[in-house]
């Protein structure tokens, strides 16, 4: 059961960080627009955020110190999670659950983090 919740994790951080780069890259975009984030600036925030959601899937799978990687991205999580609260705090009612699928997320995390 570890192993599915391991290998779920890391899909989840190595998928959004490929779709952040091909098909959702120009709503990435278009958020950060509403944060007044645009040009090379929104580039970067975009291509950074994705190479680190990659790094992260594959930490994940790699297993070398787990106990930092599994830290690492309950940190992630709350930055995006603050930052977008501050860019549209109605991503905490849309229907698909942008923001509020964080809180189970992190609970696998901390469930999954050794001691």
């Amino acid at each position: 059961m570890v192993l599915i919740a391991r290998l779920s994790l890391a899909f989840l951080w190595i998928s959004t960080g490929l779709t952040s780069v091909t098909f959702g890259r120009e709503l990435g975009y278009s958020v950060l627009a509403s944060a007044g984030m645009t040009g090379t600036l929104a580039h970067v925030a975009v291509y950074f955020g994705s190479l680190l959601d990659l790094i992260l899937g594959f930490w994940i799978l790699s297993g070398w110190r787990f106990h930092i990687c599994c830290q690492l991205q309950i940190i992630v999580i709350l930055v995006y999670s603050v930052l977008l609260t501050f860019i549209d705090y109605t991503f905490w009612f849309h229907p698909f659950g942008p923001l509020t699928k964080n809180l189970p997320i992190i609970a696998l995390i901390l469930i999954l983090k050794p001691r």
